[in-house]
């Protein structure tokens, strides 16, 4: 972890309208929860929509793609990456720094607002809102990882994670059972699962296979962004 690095990689992340646009998911998540707390709907099926389709399923996606590729990906297009690369860290730093950063904004603007929807929705019953709570926590540091890797590794990062996010996992994994195991979401919603009461939470993956696929994605990620940032340096000096 290197502190200027976070300083700089946190001003260029909420310093521009990418902050204003960070606040429209929790805002509108929050917004949804309190309008579905007065219905007359039952409440626990309003909060699986509400928390797990329309939280976990689209909104934390989309917050993890714009924090993700936001520390990197915007100073290798307009080139001021170089000057990072210029000062004696280590590339594995660099990314590691960056991907704590992303991990605790994609945190502070979606971990805390699905606790609180969770918690109108439904209070603290079966455990709904905090199991939903921490499937958005683990959810949240997979996909920083791999949209961060996605934006070392292609101009077209933002593309590529919405593929991944609206398509495979909110179109395919819908109709394909196989693709839901391969689907950041599920291994969230495992998790949730776990945390919560029983039946609160379904998933289409076990714990057993969620946690270490979980952490793999997370680790493989960081260190293939790295590589590919240390290979960037050497194209650079050639």
């Amino acid at each position: 972890m290197n502190p200027t690095v976070a300083r700089l990689t946190l001003r260029g992340l909420l310093g521009r309208r990418r902050g204003l646009l960070l606040l429209v998911v929790p805002a509108l998540l929050l917004v949804v929860a309190a309008i579905a707390s007065v219905s007359s709907a039952d409440p626990h099926e309003t909060a699986g929509n509400i928390l797990g389709a329309l939280g976990l399923g689209t909104l934390i996606p989309i917050l993890g793609l714009v924090v993700g590729t936001g520390v990197i990906a915007n100073e290798i297009d307009d080139g001021s990456i170089v000057y990072l690369l210029a000062k004696p860290l280590p590339r594995w730093r660099i990314v590691t720094t960056k991907l704590v950063v992303a991990i605790g904004v994609t945190w502070l603007f979606s971990v805390v607002p699905t606790l609180l929807a969770g918690l109108l929705l439904v209070g603290t019953q079966d455990g709904v809102a905090l199991g939903y709570t921490v499937a958005v926590l683990v959810a949240g540091a997979a996909y920083s990882a791999l949209f961060l890797l996605l934006g070392v590794v292609t101009r077209h990062a933002v593309v590529a994670g919405l593929a991944y996010a609206l398509i495979w996992e909110s179109t395919v994994g819908n109709f394909v059972e196989g693709a839901r195991t391969l689907s950041i979401q599920q291994w969230g919603r495992s998790v949730g699962e776990a945390v919560a009461g029983q039946n609160a939470i379904s998933s289409d993956v076990s714990l057993g296979a969620a946690v270490p696929l979980l952490l793999v994605v997370t680790v493989a990620a960081t260190v293939f962004a790295s590589v590919k940032l240390a290979g960037m340096t050497l194209a650079g000096e050639e």
